[in-house]
This record gives structure tokens, C-alpha cells and sequence, in this order.
């Protein structure tokens, strides 16, 4: 089936999505990311069926991961902080090890946009992307602006045909 077909098989896809934040300073009223990514999931049609934010804590992490992967109702993880290179960015080292399918593309595409907006800073970041349990994870740095450069760019053009291949 060519890339056009699959995509307008997938049209009526509905992602019910959990969105992760990881800050040790953010609170419900301070996370314009966490928000930004929720309100770009439901502009899109979109559920937004779990939100939390966790400190910057691998433990914390893993333990809402494995809720989440094991949970039903949940289709796509989206994460957002830990992602740069801080001893306290610990993100990235927790979903790679529950990645069964890395999408490299995802974050090589995010550092290739991100460098078209602030040039080389965007080697700092590592985005990642993949496939665990079925369900599809995205890590993306805490910024705001990022956030919404990943969403707009990557994540919603693509999420429906991603769900609709792993649905096969």
C-alpha cells in the first residue's frame, strides 16, 4: 500500500495519549509545555486521557511508564524535559530501555528542525522516539517552543498513520 493510502486509511484514528512532564521546578500552573502538547492533541481530535508532572527522577519515571504502557486506554506517551545532557536529565536513558522499536528518524528530523531555529544549540538535545509494548513513546525537550516544533511538525502529521501501522 503506497504512503498516501495508508494515510487516508488512518484518517479516523483517535490517539488517547498520556502527556508526561519532567521538571523538578514546573507545577500545574507553570508548565505551559505539558499544556501546549495537550491542547495541540485536542485541536487535532485527539484524547488527552492522563497528564502528570514528575520530577526529574529515573525511578518516578519508570514507574509511570510501566503504568502506562500496561494501561488500555492509553495509545501514545508524550514526554516533554530531561532531555538534554545535565546530570539531572535522566529522560532519555529510561524510555530507550522499554523502546522495543526505536524511531530514530524522530529525533535525527527534530535536531535537523531545531537547528533552523537556533542553530547549533540543537546538538544539545536528545529527542528520541519509538515503539514499546505497542504503544508509541516521543521525548521532547521541556521548552515550550519546542513542544510545539515537535508537535507540529512531526508528531501530529504523522500519529494517526504510525497508530494505524502498529494497529495492523
Amino acid at each position: 500500500m503506497a504512503y498516501a493510502d495508508h494515510t487516508t486509511s488512518a484518517k479516523l484514528i483517535v490517539a488517547r495519549c498520556a502527556v508526561i512532564t519532567l521538571s523538578d521546578t514546573r507545577t500545574i500552573e507553570t508548565d505551559t509545555s505539558g499544556r501546549r502538547i495537550a491542547e495541540m492533541l485536542r485541536d487535532a481530535g485527539h484524547v488527552v486521557a492522563h497528564t502528570t508532572i514528575l520530577p526529574d527522577d529515573p525511578a518516578a519515571l519508570e514507574t509511570e511508564l510501566g503504568t502506562l504502557l500496561g494501561s488500555n486506554d492509553i495509545d501514545c506517551i508524550l514526554t516533554n524535559g530531561g532531555t538534554g545532557i545535565s546530570r539531572r536529565d535522566q529522560t532519555i536513558g529510561v524510555v530507550d530501555r522499554r523502546l522495543d522499536s526505536p524511531l530514530a528518524g524522530f529525533g535525527e528530523l527534530f535536531r535537523m528542525l531545531s537547528w533552523e531555529q537556533i542553530g547549533s544549540g540543537a546538538m544539545l538535545s536528545r529527542a528520541t522516539a519509538g515503539v514499546a509494548r505497542g504503544k508509541l513513546i516521543f521525548s521532547m525537550p521541556g521548552s515550550t517552543k519546542a513542544v510545539a516544533l515537535a508537535m507540529e511538525k512531526l508528531i501530529l502529521p504523522e500519529l494517526r498513520h504510525l497508530l494505524f501501522e502498529l494497529r495492523k
